[in-house]
């Protein structure tokens, strides 16, 4: 089995359509967007973004296992309306189907709350998956909570980190490096797998089918409406993690401009920065002091 290369331990003529859904979120340039500073989130319809890289890597893992097994991707996203990108995308790489929840209920969801809400889409559009697929973490985040919250939410089991696997009649048998172990496991299904970055590298997609992708994409919109779900339980209100206080870090620097002529600087220097200098040098450097 080699790196990223899943296999079915099937004969050809056994395989069946496996229904495999995709988690994907679009991040956005972080350092480029503003923080609201009175619900501590970032403001992400102020600037674009992309598919998260290990979201793409998740994908290219779906897609392999289509083309050997058969079946169908069915990728999903909640964020703002600009999250479409990401689906448009997804659409280029070769995804079936792609549903986007937007809607303000959902805004300023924790992972906690995030995780409720795709759950209940999974259980309301893609009930019958046999397999769920996200990326190991997101790069606006790093929590690396939403794959195995979503999958306790739907009573699945769970392997993270995955970057080997291959399927063994309906069960995976997967590879991680967790804490410098190499794990081999197996996992009935359905079930839930994160993905790494390491494997799974994802293919290249020409710029046509990106136009094409944009033209002919059909991306599903789910908003609050269409959900069977509390509204305590989603968006901030259903968020556990409360923001106290968000800010930017800041390098605060004073500058001092000497003048006159260089010797009398160098004293003055020394006159004002001996503590610094000396410090710094573990000896005293004052001009016409005994040693």
């Amino acid at each position: 089995m080699g790196a990223g290369t899943p296999t079915d331990g099937t004969s050809h003529g056994d395989k069946r359509g496996l229904e495999l859904v995709v988690c994907v979120k679009h991040v956005p340039m972080v350092s480029e967007l503003p923080w609201d500073p009175v619900t501590g989130t970032l403001q992400r319809d102020l600037g674009g973004g992309m598919m998260n890289p290990a979201c793409r890597h998740a994908l290219e893992a779906a897609l392999q296992i289509r083309e050997m097994r058969g079946g169908r991707i069915t990728v999903i996203s909640m964020g703002p309306p600009m999250a479409k990108e990401a689906l448009m995308e997804a659409v280029a790489m070769g995804a079936d189907r792609c549903m986007l929840i937007t809607d303000p209920a959902f805004a300023g969801a924790d992972t906690l709350a995030t995780s409720y809400t795709l759950a209940r889409l999974i259980e309301l559009k893609c009930r019958d998956f046999d397999l769920i697929l996200c990326g190991s973490a997101t790069s606006d985040s790093e929590t690396a909570q939403v794959g195995p919250q979503l999958a306790e939410e739907l009573n699945i089991p769970v392997v993270a980190y995955v970057s080997h696997f291959a399927w063994w009649g309906g069960s995976l048998r997967l590879k991680r490096l967790s804490d410098s172990f190499l794990e081999t496991l197996e996992m009935d299904t359905p079930g839930l797998i994160t993905v790494t970055i390491q494997s799974f590298k994802p293919r290249y997609v020409p710029v046509g089918g990106v136009i094409d992708a944009y033209n002919a994409a059909d991306i599903q919109i789910i908003d609050a409406a269409c959900l069977d779900s509390h509204r305590d339980k989603i968006g901030q209100r259903g968020s556990a993690t409360k923001i106290l206080r968000v800010y930017s870090a800041s390098a605060k620097k004073q500058n001092v401009v000497m003048t006159g002529s260089p010797r009398k600087i160098v004293e003055e220097l020394f006159a004002n920065f001996e503590d610094f200098i000396g410090g710094a040098a573990s000896k005293d450097l004052k001009p016409g002091k005994k040693k």
